[in-house]
């Protein structure tokens, strides 16, 4: 494994997922906002480790396997601590759902696929799908830190059903390919 800047990044959105998932658990409103920010750095390292990646071209089959997994740590732990505070509950809990099980089904035919040795790469509807999700768990990790100025655990769960939607949106078009590959 060539360890460069871009994989760097990814590694590092992996470590401060336990510092995220620790400030939110001591919920707080200042530690509701530090987790937040740390969030919201681990995020934009998704942008720039695939940016510099292509742009010095890095890009690594290590990288290309730990970047998509990097996000699915860190948007499904957050979830998962979150549904368990309560501050994803009710009916709202089904978005998270279809989440982590579209996650889940999406990495199995990633599995799958290369066993047959077919990449399945990422699609332009499933790096908005990432960042719509990772918007809508920065503001539900936020809660109501916006106070009375703006609504952000109200906005983070009606952006979490809009990623919902477009997470079926993209297992449908990941499964149509996968399905054409297998031996059913």
């Amino acid at each position: 494994m060539k360890l460069n800047f871009p994989n760097l990044l990814t590694l590092l959105r992996i470590a401060v997922i336990p510092l995220v998932l620790g400030l939110l658990w001591l919920n707080t409103p200042s530690m509701n906002f530090g987790a937040m920010v740390f969030f919201a750095i681990a995020c934009i390292t998704d942008f720039f480790d695939g940016y510099f990646a292509r742009r010095w071209d890095q890009v690594s089959a290590f990288g290309r396997t730990l970047d998509p997994i990097a996000d699915k740590l860190l948007v499904s732990l957050c979830l998962f601590v979150l549904v368990s505070m309560d501050r994803i509950e009710g009916v709202h809990v089904l978005p998270a759902l279809i989440i982590l099980c579209r996650e889940i089904l999406v990495s199995g035919l990633r599995e799958y696929l290369a066993s047959v040795q077919i990449l399945l790469p990422v699609s332009r509807g499933a790096k908005w799908k990432t960042a719509l999700q990772m918007v809508a768990v920065g503001a539900l990790v936020l809660g109501s830190g916006g106070g009375d100025v703006f609504p952000t655990h109200a906005v983070g769960v009606f952006l979490l059903w809009l990623s919902a939607g477009l997470t079926i949106i993209t297992a449908y078009a990941y499964m149509k390919v996968g399905f054409k590959h297998m031996d059913v």
